[in-house]
């Protein structure tokens, strides 16, 4: 990368997309507390998982479930000098679902969150790599 300190921002505290990303971050560069000292500030906007019924049975129970995983970010100078504009990624799954195997179900669900986030962290590294300060 060619800048050496990054802030993130706009994050809850508790988001598992922030901590692999400083993680991940951390590795390579200083991730900072105060994005007025970082080269970088990679500011989240949106930062969301969601779930959605995309199939059911006549007896409403449901067969079929879309997860999606939603970031929303921008990256700047701490003087506020746009370096990437606005960008939204998207990493969608789907998942076949019975009531009958509920518990492991919740478990193939985690993981695939766990999977899509892994994916969308390299999509943000790879993102910032071509960000020039």
């Amino acid at each position: 990368m060619s800048f050496s300190s990054v802030a993130l921002t706009g994050f809850d505290a508790h988001s598992p997309l922030r901590h692999e990303l400083q993680r991940q971050l951390e590795q390579q560069l200083k991730v900072l507390d105060t994005p007025d000292r970082a080269e970088v500030v990679l500011q989240a906007l949106v930062d969301a998982r969601e779930r959605s019924i995309v199939a059911s049975t006549s007896a409403a129970q449901v067969r079929e479930v879309q997860l999606r995983l939603r970031f929303t970010f921008r990256a700047q100078t701490p003087a506020g000098r746009e370096l990437m504009p606005r960008a939204e990624l998207l990493v969608a799954r789907d998942l076949s679902y019975q009531e009958s195997a509920a518990l492991a179900k919740e478990h193939e669900e985690a993981e695939l969150f766990r999977d899509m986030q892994d994916e969308m962290v390299a999509q943000v590294l790879r993102r910032l790599a071509a960000v020039h300060v």
